[in-house]
């Protein structure tokens, strides 16, 4: 491998090759814009998570088909005055032109009901009414939307009514418009902020603009290629492609900055702008390559997950970091090869210069290090540590709403729910009984009411019997919120003791449970099982990479052993600061296992640079001459990519959803205690504990 790259990076540092290196990408980027779909065309606000064998989705598959009027896409219309008193009368206006607006399957006819009928769909102080209406399932986002628009344009022209949608349509609709704007903001955001930290670091605007010129190149042929897999049939959500966004232009400056750095010194070694890339280039190609492929690994471990958002990830990243690394060893070398020594304008690198100064904060870290590895090591050991512990405080949020901006309109109307309504009535449990023998009358009372004496259930309602008599079923609503961990665990309990409840009213056949509460049973067993078997593989994986990378078997353990501890850490910190300035205490169960793919995967990507160069200097020096050099030489350049990777990602905090904004910033702590304090001071102290000298290079030590 490494005798193949660096026959790849000396044709393209050759002066022929920089132009032929250029121009392909040039000619592939135009062909592809001009032949090749955009991934945009394929993005949609979600895609279904949970396996198709999950027992909620089987369990909601036997409703649909037992009970076909229950297909649809559901919405709940909120509706309060301003006087605090809501009349039936006020919904006439919308009565007389529902049936214009298109898309609309069913609502119920409220105005025609008797005023008994009507009473629960008032809150108890009559200041809100619900309207519940169903849309045609094959409707797509974009087209509830127009649907919703119409009915508020309605309200608004003839009452005085405050309308609000929610239930899944609105949420869907709301996630549609969030993202649509979200998409440019976090673009934009991240390219400028690069720009600026960029100029701010290295005050060239070369070094500043070639990079995002190739990360450029990169993010519009990713694109396309992204469109060909979507035209394919990949479904592209939102998310993913959020995420996807940040990880390019993160990696792309990241080995951007690792190669410009390398050249740096080779220009003060060699006149000829072209042999200086080609030494940097044989020196830096495979640890650059090698790290993109450590990351790629990680995104193709995703394949092994249940779950949808998860295996959304592994062939939309995959496809990223395929075009990122073969970008890292043709077209970031070309661009920095064609601009020579300009690119560091205007403190130029000369020939004889020295490469590092022994006064820089790097090469007095290291010596530091060298001289104390133990005092080192215990310090951060000690802060990791206590960071560390704070995962035993972390609390997981199943409620998706309480995610979104607190001004969305399906939120509002949500939390109005919940403020003016029964808690368990937000998502009630559809419960199917599917008996072998046809079901008496009795036979539907006992289990009714065996199903009304379980834990924390408030009412269970007959919903419904087959022409045959052979399927009932029944709506059941908890006391708590639907998504409460306490109503989950009910639930949860319900359903494993299910043939036990059959047994007691002596029925025989199978109980079914769907809804929104069995779906997150089954969303957080799901998430679970993927916690454990990512982190398991994913870390085997790269276990075995960096054998291969290193050599060794001791060198890999360490790696990989700081490499975890600072995930943990990083969650723990990064939950404590979330509650402590952004007042947000709980989090997605999602965030754990987003955040362990990209910390590992692009934490050991700074683990790779600074051993590649310890195991370059350990050639000729000893075990503590090596590291002293190594921590000098890649300090810089690290510290400078772990700031920006960490800025970048921090972007995502500008989201408009609470899972990416702590999921960012999770990440960007992560990043900054792997540059800083993992890498810069805990791997160097373990190296000098575990590595030892060899006869030839014990010279060194006098």
């Amino acid at each position: 491998m490494n005798s193949f790259l660096q026959s790849v990076t000396d044709r393209v540092t050759s002066k022929r090759g920089m132009w032929i290196t250029l121009g392909i990408w040039l000619l592939v980027t135009i062909l592809l814009s001009v032949l090749a779909p955009s991934a945009k065309e394929y993005e949609v606000s979600s895609i279904d998570s949970i396996p198709a064998d999950a027992k909620s989705i089987i369990a909601q598959n036997k409703v649909d088909t037992y009970f076909k009027n229950n297909e649809g896409i559901p919405a709940i219309l909120v509706f309060q005055s301003d006087d605090n008193k809501v009349e039936l009368a006020d919904l006439n206006p919308l009565f007389e032109n529902i049936d214009q607006v298109e898309g609309i399957k069913e609502y119920v006819p409220l105005t025609g009901m008797q005023p008994q009928a009507t009473a629960n769909f008032f809150s108890k102080d009559q200041s809100t009414l619900i309207l519940p209406i169903t849309f045609e399932s094959s409707l797509e986002s974009k087209e509830i939307r127009t649907a919703l628009e119409q009915i508020e344009e309605i309200v608004k022209n003839n009452t005085e009514l405050t309308l609000y949608s929610t239930g899944p349509a609105g949420i869907a609709v709301d996630s549609l418009n969030l993202f649509s704007r979200a998409d440019l903001v976090l673009l934009f955001s991240t390219v400028g902020l690069i720009l600026i930290l960029l100029i701010v670091i290295y005050r060239s605007p070369l070094l500043a603009l070639i990079p995002l010129f190739a990360a450029a190149f990169v993010y519009q042929v990713v694109n396309q290629i992204l469109g060909l897999m979507g035209k394919a049939g990949l479904l592209i959500s939102s998310q993913t492609f959020s995420i996807m966004t940040i990880l390019l232009f993160a990696a792309v400056i990241d080995y951007s900055l690792f190669v410009f750095s390398r050249y740096r010194e080779e220009l003060k070694k060699f006149e000829s702008k072209f042999d200086a890339m080609k030494h940097a280039m044989r020196e830096t190609g495979t640890p650059v390559f090698f790290s993109g492929g450590t990351v790629l690994a990680a995104m193709l471990v995703l394949f092994f997950a249940k779950f949808g958002d998860y295996r959304n990830f592994a062939p939309v990243f995959a496809a990223a970091m395929l075009v990122i690394m073969l970008a890292s060893i043709t077209l970031v070398p070309a661009l920095f090869t064609l601009f020579g020594r300009k690119s560091f304008w205007p403190k130029i690198p000369r020939v004889g210069e020295e490469s590092v100064k022994s006064s820089s904060i790097w090469s007095r870290i290291g010596k530091f290090v060298v001289k104390k590895p133990v005092l080192s090591a215990s310090v951060i050991g000690i802060i990791l540590l206590a960071s560390a512990l704070n995962m035993f405080n972390l609390k997981y949020e199943f409620d998706t709403m309480k995610s979104f901006p607190k001004d969305m309109p399906s939120r509002q109307g949500y939390e109005i729910l919940e403020e003016k309504f029964e808690k368990g009535d937000l998502a009630a449990t559809t419960v199917l009984f599917e008996a072998k023998e046809e079901i008496t009358p009795e036979q539907q009372g006992a289990l009714l009411e065996t199903l009304a004496d379980q834990e924390l259930v408030s009412n269970v309602r007959p919903n419904g019997v087959t022409a045959d008599q052979k399927v009932v079923q029944y709506s059941l609503t908890f006391k708590e919120s639907p998504y409460a961990v306490e109503t989950m665990d009910a639930l949860k309990k319900m359903r494993d003791n299910a043939d036990k409840l059959l047994a007691e009213n002596n029925l025989e056949g199978e109980l079914h449970f769907a809804g929104e509460t069995a779906k997150k049973v089954d969303d957080r067993a799901t998430n679970d099982r993927d916690l454990i078997v990512i982190v398991l593989l994913e870390s085997l994986l790269i276990f075995a990479m960096l054998i291969v990378l290193t050599k060794s078997f001791k060198m890999p353990i360490y790696m990989m052993g700081t490499i975890l501890i600072s995930f943990l850490a990083a969650v723990g910190l990064g939950m404590f600061l979330s509650s402590l300035f952004f007042d947000i205490d709980t989090i997605s169960n999602r965030v754990p296992l987003y955040s362990f793919v990209f910390l590992v995967a692009l934490g050991i990507d700074y683990n790779i640079i600074l051993i590649s160069r310890f195991m370059e200097e350990r050639k000729k020096h000893s075990v503590k001459k090596a590291v002293e050099i190594a921590v000098s030489t890649t300090g810089g350049v690290i510290s400078s990519a772990g700031i920006i990777l960490a800025a970048t990602f921090a972007v995502l905090m500008t989201q408009p959803i609470q899972l990416l904004f702590v999921f960012g910033f999770i990440v960007a702590v992560g990043i900054l205690l792997d540059t800083f304090l993992i890498r810069g001071i805990l791997l160097p102290a373990l190296i000098i504990f575990f590595e030892k000298d060899n006869p030839a290079a014990a010279k060194d030590l006098q």
